[in-house]
């Protein structure tokens, strides 16, 4: 006979003894009596249910293992078992959804029979947990929905909100994210991102993180698969403790390959704590290795869509803003040789002003597709400095007033006496000249344009806005600002003029110095740009 150890409840009694096997057993094993006391409690019964056998014994079986809301239930079944009827559970393999000490369900499959014993009838319990099984049956049920979603997508956007929603809807995963690199900026994009109703994201949802910051960032900066079992005691990640705050406890983050580099990251956040497991990680992996394949595919023919698109709007843009100050300056200097001689001082001087003007405008316009090329390769030097940038604001403001009091325009500012940052002056100063002269350009007369500049409290980081009271731009256009050579309708629709490069390059020069420029959302006319720029660069 196997040796045989003893369990004790909590009144100190001694309890039927344990057999060895049983104490060895991978499934899980308990014992309870007629009055649902438990009895037995083997140590793959303490994995399974997250109590110890000095917890378990002595307690009500109802109590440990069974879903609050099912526990009258689980009583009646206990008091049916023990006046001898056959019950719903006994002889039979059933699976259900137990409870874990740490509050969740653990799904289980298990059978029950009973003996009659010297103190009585007693019920014996074996289960096991299913969790990998049923995720593996769920799994093949969400890939058929992926690769349905990706056949059916019309674009990659579409496609990547399919992807996240069959995750968190199929697979039960509280929030899911697909994150895609940009190579161009050196961030990466969160393509889509999908959260079960009701649950709210706050400050863990992000649009940008940088490689090799947060989940993302970690499985894009070494290619490999991230398991954080959790999320609480990630302490080096903000983001970690920020989805701890929301109810977020395990992450899992899977990269995204083609043709033998990574793309992008498949991210999935679960509300309870976990430990690594070999099999989910190679589905998710399996998984993403077709979504990598096909977002790559589908980037390749959108980027060919989008350069005949750019160069179908450079061209446009050559042909309308090129041709009109270069047909002001060759009709003037033709008016000029032809009738020199016969025009006064004052209107060869008023014809010269109109051939200097519109020859400043072709420069400014070469000067913007230079800039963006250098700015866009890398080539053009950001050279940081001790900088005040409520000075910087405060020459910008001066340089507008006069075309600002042309349109009766009311300028206003927010700004404390000085705001010190790490950066390039020059390059500050194209930015705020961009925002206010556009401001200046698409406000009707009598408008306000206002400026606000202001250190957080954590004192690392200053959010400069600049909100006019202009021709807005259409809510469904917005997605495209940043875009090369865009212009908004509500512009073109004015015959305003513009390259479609001012805030192109505005945003690349925010991002060399790590910052981000966003347009706010609002409804009504006008338009509010926001910048947030770090006092001091992370890599100083």
């Amino acid at each position: 006979m196997p040796a045989e150890s003893e369990s004790f409840g909590n009144s100190g009694a001694a309890l039927p003894r344990l057999p060895a096997v049983l104490a060895a057993a991978l499934d899980a094993y308990l014992a309870f009596d007629a009055t649902g006391r438990v009895i037995a409690w083997n140590p793959a019964a303490e994995t399974t249910f997250g109590y110890t056998s000095a917890q378990a014994c002595g307690r009500s079986v109802v109590e440990l293992i069974m879903h609050p809301e099912m526990r009258a239930a689980g009583r009646a079944e206990i008091a049916a078992l023990a006046s001898g009827l056959p019950g719903q559970t006994r002889d039979r393999r059933l699976q259900w959804a137990a409870w874990h000490a740490n509050g969740h369900e653990v799904p289980i499959e298990m059978t029950m029979i009973a003996t009659d014993e010297p103190t009585g009838r007693v019920f014996h319990v074996f289960a096991h947990d299913i969790t990998t099984a049923q995720r593996a049956g769920r799994f093949a049920a969400t890939e058929a929905a992926v690769i349905r979603g990706l056949a059916e997508a019309d674009s990659s956007t579409t496609a990547a909100a399919r992807v996240v929603e069959a995750l968190g809807v199929r697979m039960g995963w509280p929030v899911t994210e697909l994150w895609v690199v940009d190579d161009d900026r050196q961030l990466l994009n969160c393509a889509a991102r999908y959260a079960h109703p009701g649950r709210r994201l706050h400050d863990f949802a992000v649009d940008t993180v940088e490689p090799g910051i947060t989940l993302p960032g970690r499985v894009c900066e070494d290619g490999t698969a991230h398991w954080i079992p959790n999320l609480g005691a990630d302490t080096e990640s903000p983001r970690s403790r920020a989805a701890a705050r929301i109810g977020l406890r395990v992450a899992i983050g899977v990269p995204l390959c083609a043709a033998g580099h990574v793309i992008g990251a498949l991210c999935v956040y679960g509300d309870r704590v976990e430990d690594p497991e070999d099999t989910l990680l190679g589905l998710f992996s399996g998984l993403a290795a077709q979504i990598g394949q096909y977002v790559e595919r589908r980037r390749a023919e959108e980027l060919a869509i989008e350069l005949a698109r750019t160069k179908d709007e450079f061209l446009a843009m050559v042909t309308h803003e090129l041709r009109n100050p270069l047909a002001a300056i060759t009709g003037t200097v033709t008016l000029l040789q032809e009738e020199f001689d016969d025009l006064t001082h004052d209107e060869q001087r008023h014809y010269l002003r109109i051939v200097t003007r519109n020859a400043e405008r072709l420069s400014v316009m070469a000067d913007d597709l230079l800039d963006l090329a250098r700015l866009e390769s890398g080539h053009l030097a950001i050279n940081p400095t001790s900088t005040d940038l409520c000075a910087i604001i405060r020459q910008v403001v001066d340089a507008a007033a006069s075309p600002a009091a042309g349109k009766g325009l009311t300028i206003t500012t927010q700004l404390p006496e000085q705001l010190e940052l790490h950066a390039d002056p020059d390059r500050l100063r194209q930015v705020a000249d961009n925002l206010v002269s556009n401001a200046v350009k698409y406000t009707p007369a009598y408008g306000t344009i206002t400026i606000t500049a202001a250190l957080d409290d954590t004192g690392r980081t200053i959010t400069w806005s600049v909100a006019d009271t202009g021709i807005g731009i259409p809510a469904a256009e917005r997605p495209r600002l940043f875009r090369r050579f865009y212009r908004a309708s509500s512009a073109l629709d004015r015959c305003i003029p513009g390259t479609g490069l001012g805030l192109v390059i505005a945003r690349t020069i925010i991002e060399r110095h790590q910052g981000t420029i966003t347009l706010n959302d609002h409804d009504g006319p006008g338009t509010t740009f926001t910048i947030e720029l770090p006092v001091k660069p992370r890599s100083e």
